[in-house]
């Protein structure tokens, strides 16, 4: 688009923007193609809509939404209330592309009882309502099959599929099927009860689907009583048995509280492009529903200004007509007999706070989900979480951690140990032999081993870490960042892993002076972090275990120039020990390893007595010492 196009653009909007009414309504954003990008609704058209055309516009996203209006349609209405409800049936017409959209991608069964001359009650998927009234849906399929289990012990409903008429059973068009033999079925099709004696299980079928349980307790209490005070125990006793059944059934669902009825709670849980909203309805205390649904963000909308909408959206869908709504906090809903509640305490609170741990689960197993699918997600999300902790000015992709590692001073080793997208590369790690510091200084160790590190990357141009972890407090730190800023005037992140007085690490330092970053020891990234910190510790601890042992079965043969392995073992194995080697005679040696290696073991450990006692010097007389012996 050039320039001129688009003060053309912005001038024609400009115009419809002037002339908007002051009323409630609902505006429509079109695309350069007359598609439908973005549906809105407000209390007041021509302040709203002007608002998106203002400098101070902050969001990106809404400024993407901005530069693609080409051109702007709105609906009058007389409340907010219509606004609402015509935003949201507009919304699921055109599927906007900017806007908030219910991501309503698993269908969930609900129950069905049919408008037959004798009902039928079944679970379904597929919702029409001119074959019969569908109670649900239900989140947590267990508690469907508990319903129609219950339903089916009370009042045995018919399960086959023929259509049974008035007419038919008079002339006795149809035969008893098993459920009647196992008396599973109190055979209506063959007359055996009574059409009103049928409608009226069914209908308190129906309030126990409503949820109105305690009505039928209560119903099913006082005709027990009825028939026991006419004397009809018989009949009284089978009553008894479907009302202890409804008792105990009910017993076992989650009561709120007796005084709370016909109430939706929702919630918001917020991930990324995602939120979570929780819905509940309590009816007569007891929770019958439960769902968490996913709305896809696209202007990085605020929880406040998305409750609203996926209220309007979840209610219509699941038919709830509560008459009281529970939130977290205030939100512009303007249904008309609706009471909106924001607990601070009591029941409704703890309703609200189970809502609020359903959603955060919900996310919880969702991001699980993904991350099984694409790994590179997981790791995205903890580097943006050390991001944002630590307030980085960009996500940790390599992160580098020291350690060293000596027993007073002796064997001094330290390690570095490199992730990269939160994973290990071994391929980096570096193991290093202290050479400048004598006796256990742990500081100047390591102010040994970072310099002589990133001096060497520095050579080589290869790429330095996003964040420095040090296995120590604020000593350490101290340490690492004279190497790092006043030496070698890098600018990289330096943080510090603590530990307790039982060497448990247990808080996260950042900053110069260091802080405490405030972080959950149980949460995912503090394990990194540890995991991190232990890895350092193994690997460091490992190396100088290799050198101790090295040094510890050092033997005297290994110090002598030309005596290699097979020679020494080949000794040993003769001898069986240094002392017997180093007392063993020239001649001895040189029966196992020969004349020339036994000279130099010989030489090695009587250097002064070696020429008196070589046999190369005795079998025969030097005319030089002739003298000595007294002849001529």
């Amino acid at each position: 688009m050039t320039k001129e196009e688009n003060e053309k653009r912005l001038e024609h909007l400009r115009g419809i923007v002037s002339n908007l009414p002051g009323k409630p309504g609902s505006y429509q954003y079109y695309d350069k193609e007359g598609t439908i990008i973005y549906v809105g609704k407000a209390k007041n058209l021509k302040n709203r809509v002007s608002s998106y055309f203002h400098k101070e516009v902050d969001r990106y996203k809404t400024k993407v939404l901005v530069s693609k209006i080409w051109d702007i349609t709105y609906t009058v209405v007389n409340t907010e209330e219509d606004a609402l409800l015509l935003e949201n049936n507009l919304i699921k017409k055109y599927q906007p592309k900017y806007n908030i959209l219910l991501k309503d991608g698993k269908t969930y069964p609900s129950i069905c009882i049919t408008k037959e001359f004798y009902p039928r009650i079944f679970k379904t998927r597929v919702i029409n309502k001119k074959f019969g009234t569908f109670y649900g849906p239900y989140s947590h399929v267990g508690t469907m099959y508990g319903l129609l289990d219950i339903i089916k012990k009370l009042y045995k409903p018919r399960t086959c599929r023929m259509p049974i008429t008035e007419e038919g059973i008079k002339q006795g068009k149809y035969r008893p099927c098993l459920d009647y033999h196992i008396k599973n079925c109190d055979g209506a099709c063959i007359g055996k009860q009574s059409h009103d004696e049928y409608m009226k299980n069914i209908n308190q079928a129906r309030e126990i689907l409503k949820g109105n349980t305690r009505d039928v307790e209560k119903m099913l209490f006082d005709e027990m009583q009825s028939l026991a005070e006419e004397l009809k125990f018989e009949e009284a006793e089978e009553i008894k048995k479907k009302y202890m059944l409804l008792k105990d059934f009910c017993s076992k669902s989650e009561v709120v509280s007796h005084t709370i009825n016909n109430v939706d709670v929702f919630s918001v849980t917020d991930s990324d492009n995602l939120a979570f909203v929780n819905y509940i309805h309590v009816t007569n205390g007891n929770i019958n529903q439960a769902f968490t649904f996913e709305f896809k963000k696209k202007l990085d909308e605020t929880d406040e200004e998305l409750l609203p909408l996926a209220i309007v959206q979840i209610r219509e869908k699941l038919g709830s007509t509560s008459k009281e709504i529970v939130v977290p906090y205030e939100i512009e809903l303007p249904l008309e007999g609706i009471t909106i509640t924001i607990p601070q305490r009591g029941d409704k609170r703890t309703l609200l706070e189970l809502s609020e741990m359903n959603g955060k689960q919900y996310r919880f197993d969702r991001l699980k989900q993904a991350e099984k699918l694409n790994p590179e997600q997981k790791a995205v999300r903890l580097m943006k979480e050390i991001q944002q902790a630590l307030r980085l000015p960009k996500m940790p992709y390599q992160i580098e951690c020291f350690d060293n590692s000596n027993i007073s001073g002796t064997d001094a080793v330290a390690a570095c140990v490199v992730f990269k997208k939160m994973k290990p590369s071994k391929k980096d790690y570096r193991k290093y032999n202290i050479k400048t510091v004598v006796g256990p200084d742990d500081y100047a160790s390591m102010k040994e081993v970072v310099k002589r590190r990133y001096t060497r990357l520095m050579e080589e141009e290869q790429p330095l870490p996003d964040l420095i972890i040090t296995d120590g407090g604020k000593g350490q730190m101290e340490v690492v960042r004279e190497v790092v800023e006043d030496e070698l005037h890098l600018d990289i992140p330096i943080a510090g892993l603590a530990k307790d007085d039982r060497h448990r690490t247990n808080e996260l330092l950042y900053g110069f002076p260091p802080k405490v970053i405030g972080m959950k020891t149980d949460s995912e990234l503090f394990h990194l972090l540890t995991h991190i910190q232990d890895e350092v510790h193994r690997f460091a601890i490992t190396f100088h275990r290799d050198k101790r042992s090295k040094h510890a079965l050092h033997s005297e043969l290994d110090d002598i120039k030309g005596i290699g392995p097979k020679t020494k073992e080949t000794l040993l194995k003769a001898f069986k020990t240094v002392k017997k080697i180093r007392e063993s005679s020239l001649e001895e040696l040189a029966d196992v390893i020969g004349k020339q290696k036994a000279e130099i073991i010989r030489k090695h450990f009587s250097p002064l007595q070696l020429p008196q006692e070589s046999p190369l010097q005795l079998p025969q007389e030097s005319p030089l010492q002739l003298p000595q012996g007294g002849e001529s």
